[in-house]
C-alpha cells in the first residue's frame, strides 16, 4: 500500500518564508534572495517526504502568496489596473495583485471555505485574454526532479478556481463565469503537455469546492471540462482531490464518473458521511485515495482506529488500489513537533504536527502492507489512553456551568434601540462616531520587549513601564488626529488569541507552531486540550489604564468566544459548541470585570464567526445557533449604558446577515472596503439594522494610502443605505500589520472625511 501527502506548509520550521517575503517587500534584500530561501524550503520538504517514505510527493503545493493567486497567475488573469503587458509574470505584478501598490488596491481577500487561511479572490468577465503567463507548475516539478525526487505536481481544478472567483469591477454580477471554461481549458492542457514532457506520471488536480452544495449546472461543469481535458489527460495518472467535508451524493456521482480520472481523493476526518458512498459505490479500477490523517488539527492519529477504517476499505477497492493520505493539504497544521522542547510532556505525547502527520501516514501504509510497526503502534495507543484519562482534561464544574446555559437565550433585556439612546446620553458622540478596531503597528521594538519580558531579561516593573509608555503614545496620537472612541493599541499582545489563551485554564502552547494565514501573515494557534475557565482577570489592568489617560472612551478589547474556538486547535473528544460556552463563560467574567472597572465601551471581536459556519446548508442553523449563543452569552448581564462592539472581517457575511443581527450587539464594525462593499448590497436589498455599524472604509491590509475624498466617497455610498445615526467611521481591521508612516496619514484622512461630511449633513438641514 502507497502513501500520499495533500499539501504540506510553505512557510518552514522557524518561518523563514514569512521573513524573507517581509525583507523583499522592504527592499532589503532582492528577488533572487527571496527565490533562493523558497528554493531551499522546498528542497527540504521534498527531501524529508521522500526520507520518510511518501510515495505521492506533491509538488507546485509552494506558494508566495497562495495557490489560487497562482492559479490566476497560470491563466495570466491580471485586472488591467496593475498595468501587466504580458509576459512570464513577475513578482512586481504578482505582489500588487495581492497587496496593492501605491497606486491601485490589492485584489479582494477571503478565507479559504472554512478555514483562517485566505485565498486572493479572481475577477473575471467576458473580456479577460487568458494566456499562459506563468509556469511555476512546471518548472517546481522539474526543480524536484532534479533533486532524485519523482513528484505529484498539484494544480487548482480549472472548475473550483471558477466557482471561487467573481466577477470583476463593472461586469455584472450575474455573469456566469463557468461560460469562462472554454477560455482556461488550453491553458490547462498546455501546463498538462509541458508537465508529460518533463516526465511527470501523476498529477493532482484539487477540486474542493465538490463537497459544497453545487446546482445540477455547475455539476455538469465538471463532466464538461474533465471531458474536454480527457485526451490531455491521456497517459498521466489523474488524482482529483477534495476536502474539508462529505462530498454529497450527487456531487459524488459527477466526480467519479468523470473522464481520464484515475484516483479520487477523500476528507475521511471530516467527511465520515462519504465513507458510505465509497463503500457501496466507488467505481472498481480506480485508486482511493483515503484521507485518514487529519490535516486540520494537531492531534495524533488513532492508528488503531485507522488502520482498521483502512482495511475495511481494502475490502472494497482492493489493496493495490488504496492509498493512505492526509484529509488536505497539512498547510493548516503547525510544521514540526521537533521545535516544542518547552512543551509540556504530557501534552507533547498526544500532538503530532506535519512532520509527525507524515510519518503516520506512510506508518499506517506500512502496517496495511504487513509491515507493521509494532513498537510506533503501541507507542500510539498508550499516548491515546494517557490523553482519556489524565485529570487535567476535565474539570466538573466548569462542566457543570457549562451544561446549565441549555435552558436560556441569554438576551440583555432591553432592545437595541433604547440601549444606544442610554449610552449616547453618556458617550455623547458625534454623529459619524470615528474608531479603529483595536490594534496599533507592532514595531521592532515593542516586539522586543514582550520577547525580554517572556526570557525574564527584564523586569515585570520594566515590561510595565514599557508598555505604558506604547500606550501612552498611541492615545496621545489618536487625541492628536481626533478620533472619537479610542482603543490602547493591544502593545501587550502578540496575538488577539493566544494572548487571551494564555491567561485561560485549558489551553497549551507552542513555541514554534505557526500557521501560515495569508502571505507572510502567521498565527500561532493555542491548543485547547481540557476544560477551559478563567482564573483571573486578563484585561482589566491595561484597559483601565488607558482609560486613566484621556478623557474619551476608551474601548475594553477582547476576543469572543467563536474566534477563540476556530483559530485554536481545538480538542476532538467532545462537541465544539461545548468548548465555545466554556470559553464565553470565562469571557463574561472578563466583560462583567471591565464594566466594573469603568470601561464603557467594550468590544468582543467575533472575527472569525462566518468562518466557522459549516460548508453546507444544512448544517449552518444548528452552528449558528450556538455561535451567536455563545456572543450572547458574554454580555448578559452588564448595565444598558455599556456600548457592546463586536468585529468581523474577511468573509461573506451576506448570506448570515441575520445571524449577525441576532448577536445583539449595539455596534459592530465589518470589513467592506477590500470585498467592493458587497456587504452593502445587502442594506439596499432592504435589510433593515438598527444597531450601530461601521463598514471598513479603507483596506489595512494594503500599503496603500487611501485619499480623504476617496474615504468620503465610501461614507457616502454607505449613507445611501444606512441611517446616518447608526453609521461608525473606522478602518476594516486592526492596524498591527501596518506602520505607523502608512497609519498616521490613513487615519488623518479618515477624520477628515468624516468631519467633512459631517459639515455638509449639518449645512443641509
Amino acid at each position: 500500500m502507497a502513501s500520499h501527502v495533500v499539501g504540506y506548509p510553505r512557510m518552514g520550521p522557524k518561518r523563514e518564508l514569512k521573513f524573507a517575503l517581509e525583507s523583499f517587500w522592504d527592499g532589503k534584500s532582492s528577488a533572487e534572495d527571496l527565490k533562493k530561501v523558497s528554493a531551499d524550503l522546498r528542497s527540504s520538504i521534498w527531501k524529508q517526504m521522500s526520507d520518510a517514505g511518501i510515495k505521492y510527493i506533491p509538488s507546485n503545493t509552494f506558494s508566495y502568496y497562495d495557490q489560487v493567486l497562482d492559479t490566476t497567475a497560470m491563466l495570466g488573469a491580471v485586472p488591467s489596473r496593475y498595468n501587466w503587458t504580458g509576459g512570464e509574470i513577475e513578482f512586481g505584478t504578482y505582489f500588487s495583485m495581492a497587496r496593492g501598490n501605491a497606486s491601485v488596491p490589492a485584489m479582494e481577500m477571503t478565507k479559504w471555505f472554512d478555514t483562517n487561511y485566505h485565498f486572493i479572490v479572481p475577477e473575471l468577465g467576458p473580456d479577460v485574454n487568458f494566456s499562459y503567463a506563468s509556469h511555476k507548475a512546471v518548472n517546481e516539478y522539474k526543480e524536484a526532479k532534479a533533486q532524485g525526487v519523482d513528484t505529484v505536481p498539484v494544480l487548482v481544478g480549472p472548475v473550483s478556481y471558477l466557482l471561487l472567483s467573481k466577477p470583476a469591477k463593472g461586469v455584472e454580477k450575474s455573469f456566469p463565469l463557468l461560460s469562462l471554461l472554454d477560455k482556461i481549458l488550453p491553458i490547462y492542457k498546455e501546463v498538462i503537455a509541458e508537465l508529460k514532457a518533463a516526465g511527470a506520471s501523476w498529477i493532482q488536480l484539487d477540486e474542493p469546492t465538490l463537497v459544497l452544495d453545487l446546482e445540477s449546472h455547475k455539476l455538469e461543469a465538471f463532466t464538461k471540462a474533465y471531458a474536454d481535458l480527457e485526451s490531455s489527460l491521456s497517459g498521466l495518472n489523474v488524482l482529483v482531490e477534495t476536502y474539508f467535508a462529505d462530498v454529497p451524493a450527487g456531487a459524488f456521482k459527477t466526480l467519479i464518473a468523470l473522464k481520464g480520472v484515475t484516483a479520487f481523493g477523500f476528507d475521511l476526518v471530516r467527511g465520515t458521511q462519504t465513507l458510505e458512498l465509497i463503500k457501496s459505490s466507488f467505481p472498481s479500477g480506480k485508486y482511493l485515495f483515503a484521507g485518514v490523517v487529519d490535516g486540520r488539527n494537531i492531534w495524533a492519529n488513532d492508528l488503531a482506529a485507522s488502520l482498521a477504517l483502512l482495511q475495511s476499505l481494502e475490502g472494497v477497492v482492493g489493496k493495490d488500489k488504496l492509498v493512505a493520505s492526509t484529509s488536505c493539504s497539512l498547510l493548516h497544521t503547525a510544521v514540526d513537533l521537533i521545535n516544542e522542547t518547552k512543551l509540556d510532556d504530557e501534552i507533547k505525547s498526544w500532538l503530532a504536527f506535519a512532520a509527525q502527520k507524515v510519518v503516520e501516514v506512510n506508518a499506517l501504509a506500512k502496517a496495511l502492507s504487513g509491515a507493521k510497526d509494532e513498537a510506533f503502534f503501541s507507542a500510539n495507543a498508550a499516548a491515546q489512553a494517557s490523553r482519556k484519562s489524565s485529570p487535567r482534561v476535565t474539570n466538573e464544574a466548569v462542566q457543570k456551568a457549562s451544561a446549565a446555559l441549555q435552558g436560556s437565550d441569554h438576551r440583555r433585556a432591553t432592545n437595541v434601540s433604547a440601549r444606544l439612546d442610554a449610552q449616547q446620553k453618556k458617550l455623547n458622540l458625534p454623529i459619524l462616531p470615528t474608531t479603529t478596531i483595536g490594534s496599533f503597528p507592532q514595531t521592532v521594538e515593542l516586539r522586543r520587549v514582550r520577547r525580554e519580558y517572556k526570557a525574564k531579561k527584564i523586569s515585570e516593573e520594566e515590561y510595565v513601564k514599557a508598555i505604558t509608555e506604547e500606550i501612552k503614545k498611541v492615545v496621545d496620537l489618536q487625541e492628536e488626529l481626533d478620533i472619537d472612541v479610542l482603543v490602547h493599541g493591544e502593545p501587550e499582545r502578540n496575538d488577539m488569541v493566544e494572548y487571551f489563551g494564555e491567561q485561560l485554564s485549558g489551553f497549551a502552547f507552542t513555541a514554534n507552531g505557526w500557521v501560515q494565514s495569508y502571505g507572510s501573515r502567521c498565527v500561532k494557534p493555542p491548543i485547547i486540550y481540557g476544560d477551559v475557565s478563567r482564573p483571573k482577570p486578563m484585561t482589566v489592568f491595561w484597559s483601565s489604564k488607558a482609560q486613566e489617560m484621556t478623557k474619551r472612551p476608551m474601548k475594553g478589547m477582547l476576543t469572543g468566544p467563536v474566534t477563540i474556538l476556530n483559530w485554536s486547535f481545538v480538542r476532538n473528544d467532545q462537541p465544539r459548541f461545548e468548548t465555545c460556552y466554556q470559553i464565553a463563560l470565562a469571557i463574561k467574567d472578563e466583560v462583567e470585570d471591565l464594566e466594573k472597572a469603568g470601561i464603557t465601551v467594550i468590544q468582543i471581536d467575533e472575527a472569525a464567526l462566518r468562518e466557522g459556519l459549516p460548508l453546507r446548508k444544512a448544517e449552518h442553523a444548528f452552528y449558528l445557533n450556538w455561535a451567536v449563543h455563545s456572543f450572547r452569552i458574554t454580555n448578559v448581564g452588564i448595565e444598558d449604558t455599556t456600548q457592546i462592539h463586536t468585529h468581523m472581517c474577511y468573509s461573506n457575511f451576506n448570506d448570515i446577515i441575520h445571524s449577525i443581527i441576532d448577536m445583539d450587539a449595539d455596534v459592530i464594525t465589518i470589513e467592506n472596503s477590500r470585498s467592493d462593499e458587497k456587504l452593502l448590497s445587502v442594506f439596499r436589498e432592504g435589510v433593515k439594522y438598527g444597531a450601530g455599524i461601521g463598514p471598513g472604509v479603507y483596506d489595512i491590509h494594503s500599503p496603500r494610502i487611501p485619499s480623504t475624498e476617496e474615504i468620503a466617497d465610501r461614507v457616502n455610498k454607505m449613507l445611501a443605505v444606512l441611517d446616518t445615526n447608526i453609521l461608525w467611521v473606522n478602518p476594516d481591521c486592526g492596524l498591527k500589520t501596518r506602520k505607523y508612516i502608512e497609519v498616521k496619514p490613513a487615519l488623518q484622512n479618515m477624520v477628515s472625511a468624516a468631519k467633512t461630511i459631517r459639515t455638509q449633513l449639518a449645512s443641509a438641514k
